[in-house]
């Protein structure tokens, strides 16, 4: 599986950008997908998990209630709305496939995409 996000970019405080994380290959329904995020020299933390199906999904504290993961399988796109972004959200965001369970360490993924910069400004 091959990864490829964008959608990152400056940002105003407050507002609501939405990542997309296109994969390649006929398997992209099978994968759990995931979203980490890492600032430069601290360690990439994970954000968000969605189940194969759509039906399930997991987040980190920090971001409940203000992002929401989601996935069309039919076009084998995941995707992450930001909303109510902070300056402390400013980091490199990845996209990722995991292929058994939904995981929220960084060793449970298996395929990864490039990262996106989102930068909020204040």
């Amino acid at each position: 599986v091959q990864l490829q996000a964008s959608g990152g970019g400056l940002v105003q405080a407050g507002g609501s950008p939405r990542l997309s994380c296109a994969a390649s290959g006929r398997t992209f329904s099978r994968y759990v997908m995931g979203w980490f995020r890492q600032v430069p020299g601290k360690e990439r933390e994970f954000v968000a998990a969605i189940s194969w199906s759509g039906g399930s999904s997991t987040y980190a504290d920090f971001v409940k209630g203000r992002f929401t993961i989601s996935r069309d399988n039919a076009k084998n796109t995941v995707y992450l709305q930001m909303n109510s972004l902070k300056p402390d959200d400013t980091a490199f965001y990845y996209c990722a496939a995991a292929p058994l369970r939904v995981g929220i360490q960084s060793s449970d993924y298996a395929y990864w995409g490039q990262g996106t910069l989102v930068t909020v400004s204040s």
